[in-house]
């Protein structure tokens, strides 16, 4: 496969600060997921509804323990749990939200491998997945233990 697209569609009813949204997509995970600013910015814990942030770490989490599993794989070695939590920091210092930094916090069990040739992996796996690759413009961190 040289090529494949993903969607997921997004709707917005008022205004930026009262109106609320739903996202979905055709896989149903995301299936009339409520979202707003009060969701966003006041519920810390977010479990009122997603938020973009919260789905941006989601994927990237995602995609790097994956890209992770096919290069440890790659180089012969079967990883028994790869856990990864990724923590996005917002900045507003500026007058408008950024992306200040990404956190990929990821705990490995690989039986076999040396810790050098871990990281060396994983490291790899963080600048070579497509995420990490669309997020570039962000600082992005690992912080990776391998048990």
């Amino acid at each position: 496969m040289a090529h494949f697209k993903r969607n997921a569609s997004a709707v917005w009813n008022g205004t930026g600060a009262e109106g609320s949204g739903e996202l979905n997509g055709p896989s149903g995970v995301l299936s009339g997921t409520p979202y707003s600013a009060a969701k966003r910015f006041q519920n810390e814990d977010g479990k009122a509804g997603t938020n973009p942030e919260e789905l941006i770490a989601a994927a990237h989490a995602g995609c790097y323990i994956m890209a992770l599993s096919f290069r440890l794989s790659g180089a012969g070695f079967t990883p028994t749990t790869l856990r990864c939590d990724a923590t996005i920091d917002m900045d507003n210092s500026s007058g408008g939200w950024a992306f200040e930094k990404i956190t990929l916090n990821l705990e490995a069990e690989v039986p076999g491998i040396d810790h050098a040739q871990f990281m060396e992996l994983a490291e790899a796996a963080k600048s070579g997945c497509p995420v990490s690759k669309a997020l570039s413009a962000v600082a992005i961190e690992l912080n990776a233990t391998l048990k």
